[in-house]
């Protein structure tokens, strides 16, 4: 289910409003030390600092506290990997051609700023823990674009270092075969328990959503089965707290720094 991107922002401002006022207590030092922010398209800052880009990725990686980078990965015309999150580059660049209508030396040469993610895995792989979402696009070559994907992760070891992110089971499991099927991670968009029972059933990674859709339940049911959960996007003290006491572990964040701040902060209050 898609929401206009208004509305869909609405509700989250909505949400994050309520969570943020609603008061929760301190977690224990060991749930704020090992809970992971990850930043979400790096820490971006527009219009100096785009997302997706190795200036946001930067920028995220200067608080300690920031443990790992989600980003997304297109195609292009030449079947080269690119870090970019829309089809097309209407939003960022107010041009309505797709990446999949360049190639790679003619996209670099018109916005030098969208790195290859070659050059993202070779910088951040041993900095960050890696959620790279693919999209559910056309995959003109499917064996050839998993060779390609397979040498550009050789480096990295899955799970500890890198997962990847998917919004269709049927998409991971048929399209993406370089990397076993508990690296992915299924991330839902208003189809948590559909996704949920994927997830447990067909040997994920777990679940991701947003953590007013991800309840307690389905949380407990993936922590129970040894499966991660990740939840997006936690943005004040009381929200963190909420998902670090319902045993969330990975965080995505949208303002990364602020969340590192919070939880060392809330460390140092409790002598952790």
């Amino acid at each position: 289910m898609e929401l206009p991107p208004w509305l869909e922002n609405t509700l989250e401002r909505g949400c994050d409003f309520c969570f943020r006022h609603w008061p929760q207590p301190v977690p224990d030092a060991q749930s704020l030390r090992e809970c992971r922010i990850v930043a979400h398209r790096g820490a971006p800052a527009p219009p100096a600092i785009l997302e997706n880009t190795r200036a946001a990725f930067e920028r995220a990686l200067s608080h300690p506290g920031v443990n790992g980078l989600e980003f997304d990965v297109r195609w292009t015309q030449d079947l080269q990997p690119v870090v970019f999150h829309d089809a097309d580059l209407l939003r960022l660049y107010d041009d309505s051609r797709r990446i999949a209508e360049f190639t790679l030396s003619g996209l670099q040469q018109a916005f030098p700023d969208i790195p290859t993610l070659a050059s993202v895995l070779e910088r951040y792989g041993s900095r960050a823990h890696l959620m790279v979402e693919l999209k559910d696009e056309p995959y003109p070559d499917v064996e050839r674009q998993n060779r390609i994907f397979a040498e550009h992760f050789a480096g990295l070891t899955p799970k500890q270092d890198f997962h990847i992110l998917g919004l269709s089971p049927e998409f991971l499991r048929k399209t993406v075969t370089f990397v076993e099927r508990d690296a992915c991670l299924l991330v839902a968009v208003f189809n948590e328990p559909e996704l949920s029972a994927a997830a447990l059933s067909g040997g994920f990674a777990g679940l991701g959503g947003h953590y007013l859709l991800v309840t307690s339940k389905l949380a407990r049911g993936h922590l129970a089965a040894g499966q991660m959960v990740g939840t997006g996007y936690p943005d004040s003290r009381n929200c963190l707290f909420r998902e670090l006491n319902r045993g969330v572990k990975w965080l995505f964040s949208n303002d990364p720094l602020g969340l590192a701040v919070i939880r060392e902060q809330a460390l140092q209050e409790i002598g952790g």
